[in-house]
């Protein structure tokens, strides 16, 4: 099920971090790890041990004082309020390279999504088939995505075709969209938009390495 709906002033940043949570979690479950507690679990994770728990008291009470948060029921209890305690069925668009291995990804399923549909407006990639999924026209969206109980859509297009693709999903009824390609789109206010830029990433890292090279020079007497 969805988050409650307490849990819509939840900052952003807070979200963020429960994915991290889940993602240490999945990987002491799959060690046999059954309980952890906040201090171990925090280290693993790269924050305070009150910022977890103040992070997970916005869905409720969690853990034992003492003892720690089983790890099992937390994953299912970090799942259901980040609506990922069910599948949600997603189409693709735009069948280029990074969009053939996003399909060929394995990690979506065990994570709550399942790729089901594969668009592309090249005639050429039209009727091919990547992952066990045949490209279809992007115009065939609409009656596919209500077919397949389709949610959300991923773009992987070229930057210039990015805004083509989301008015597909959105003629389609789509209203979550994650968005790959290196451009901003413009969608209506009830459509929910993530985007996915690498070089977000690969400046905070230069930004990063430049004050700490910094910071070490100031440290380093001079001869």
């Amino acid at each position: 099920m969805c988050p409650a709906s307490k849990s819509k002033h939840i900052p952003r940043a807070t979200i963020q971090r429960l994915a991290i949570y889940l993602q240490v979690l999945d990987a002491l479950d799959n060690e046999n790890v059954e309980v952890i507690s906040s201090e171990r679990l925090a280290a693993a994770c790269d924050v305070n041990p009150s910022q977890i728990r103040k992070d997970l008291a916005y869905f409720g009470e969690f853990g034992v004082r003492g003892v720690g948060y089983n790890v099992p029921k937390l994953i299912q209890s970090i799942k259901e309020s980040l609506g990922t305690d069910r599948i949600w069925r997603v189409a693709l668009i735009g069948v280029g390279n990074l969009g053939r291995s996003l399909l060929r990804y394995q990690g979506f399923l065990k994570r709550g999504f399942q790729i089901v549909a594969a668009f592309d407006c090249d005639p050429f990639k039209i009727g091919d088939t990547v992952a066990g999924l045949e490209v279809m026209c992007p115009r065939r969206m609409k009656e596919h995505v209500r077919d397949l109980h389709i949610e959300i859509g991923i773009i992987t297009t070229p930057a210039e075709r990015a805004q083509r693709a989301a008015n597909h999903l959105i003629e389609a009824d789509i209203r979550c969209i994650l968005n790959f390609a290196a451009a901003r789109i413009q969608v209506p206010e009830h459509i929910y938009v993530e985007y996915v830029d690498f070089f977000h990433h690969m400046y905070a890292l230069t930004f990063k390495y430049c004050i700490g090279e910094a910071q070490r020079a100031e440290k380093t007497p001079s001869s």
